[in-house]
């Protein structure tokens, strides 16, 4: 297939790791943060990390949508689900990250509530059609690659006046997340694989301000295992060479300026919140959107405020995670997801106990399938 087979050449990928090893300098090491979590799934599939020399580790970021969510929205998405009048849907993987004591949705779809799954958040506008005497929430999550589809359902939706259908919307913004790693005590980063899907969307000009401000090197890296080979040498060689630049890699998909055109729609419906909770990594400011005023009625937090509440008020003790689950610190690039006392036994993709081991683009998930627990205990880490 074009722009695929000839960018998973085993023998080109040998020659560009023998090419790192070469400008991987000796007496130093080269930490390397891939944020996208499919670059994360695509380094252990293609086994990338045997092809690197010791002092080249790639750190895994939030790049995994589910797995930043913090429990106290799932709680919320869980409390909107047990509204009687309510069919709440969403993508596949929110149905099986687990929330306050490892209740998920898929546990409140088999106490009896309307749980549904959707391939497309346009499936909404079709459930709220044909079930006007319900309300239809859509339980919206991602990052910007998946926020203009949530943007055109909005929109139909006032265009239709679909008044049974709202938006519980919990999109968040990459470059904030990656001020906030860099802005950690306990994250040592030189440099970083910038998302590939992201920055189809925003283009590669959000980045600048990472060399500006942290004299940090950004190379944009596509999903294939010679896209991410040679962006890892782009990177050894700006450190190298003392430069902290914004690279892409990704040229045949990327562009400065990205998407303009979906990113004015976005903007049309969406504003940025002042602060957002991400799992990991705390409240980080202006990194998620929030649905325009204009759009209110279309709102479920603001058409469910009260329910919301009333809710809340019931809560016994404010949500928490399990404190034996080291997701945030994977999140952060603190851990590598072996280290957790829970992986593999008894968290694994089957029975998650974090949402790194739930989405296909977590972490956990991407060195379970991959079997790196194995390497890892080989290797004695």
């Amino acid at each position: 297939m074009k722009y695929v087979d000839e960018f998973r050449d085993a023998q080109l990928a040998k020659k560009l790791a023998e090419k790192i090893k070469v400008a991987a300098a000796a007496d130093r090491t080269y930490r390397l943060m891939e944020f996208c979590g499919g670059h994360t799934h695509a380094i252990f599939r293609y086994g990338i990390p045997n092809l690197l020399p010791d002092n080249v580790e790639l750190i895994h970021g939030p790049g995994c949508p589910v797995c930043v969510l913090p429990i106290a929205r799932l709680d919320m998405a869980m409390m909107l689900a047990k509204n009687p009048g309510v069919i709440l849907c969403t993508f596949g993987d929110m149905l099986r990250v687990p929330g306050s004591g490892r209740t998920s949705l898929l546990n409140i779809r088999a106490q009896g509530h309307d749980v549904r799954m959707l391939y497309s958040p346009m499936d909404a506008i079709k459930l709220a059609q044909e079930n006007p005497d319900k309300k239809i929430v859509f339980f919206a999550i991602g990052f910007e690659t998946t926020t203009p589809p949530t943007a055109v359902l909005l929109q139909q939706a006032k265009t239709l006046q679909l008044d049974n259908l709202s938006v519980f919307c919990n999109h968040v913004l990459t470059p904030s997340a990656m001020h906030a790693i860099l802005a950690s005590d306990d994250v040592n980063i030189d440099g970083f694989l910038g998302p590939a899907h992201v920055s189809t969307l925003i283009g590669s000009q959000p980045y600048e301000i990472f060399p500006q401000q942290y004299n940090r090197p950004v190379v944009i890296a596509g999903f294939e295992p010679l896209d991410v080979l040679q962006a890892i040498l782009m990177l050894i060689h700006q450190l190298n060479e003392h430069r902290a630049e914004v690279e892409n890699e990704f040229t045949r998909a990327v562009t400065p300026h990205g998407n303009e055109k979906a990113m004015a729609l976005c903007d049309q419906v969406f504003k940025t919140r002042d602060s957002f909770e991400w799992r990991g990594l705390g409240s980080v400011p202006h990194s998620a959107l929030a649905i325009r005023p204009e759009y209110a009625q279309w709102d479920a937090e603001v058409q469910f405020a009260d329910w919301l509440q009333e809710q809340l008020q019931k809560q016994q003790k404010p949500p928490a995670d399990n404190k034996a689950c080291e997701c945030p610190s994977v999140l952060r690039g603190v851990k590598k997801p072996h280290q957790c006392k829970l992986f593999g036994n008894p968290c694994t993709p089957d029975n998650p106990l974090g949402s790194c081991m739930v989405s296909s683009e977590g972490a956990c998930a991407a060195y379970y399938q991959y079997g790196q627990r194995r390497i890892a205990v080989a290797s004695g880490e």
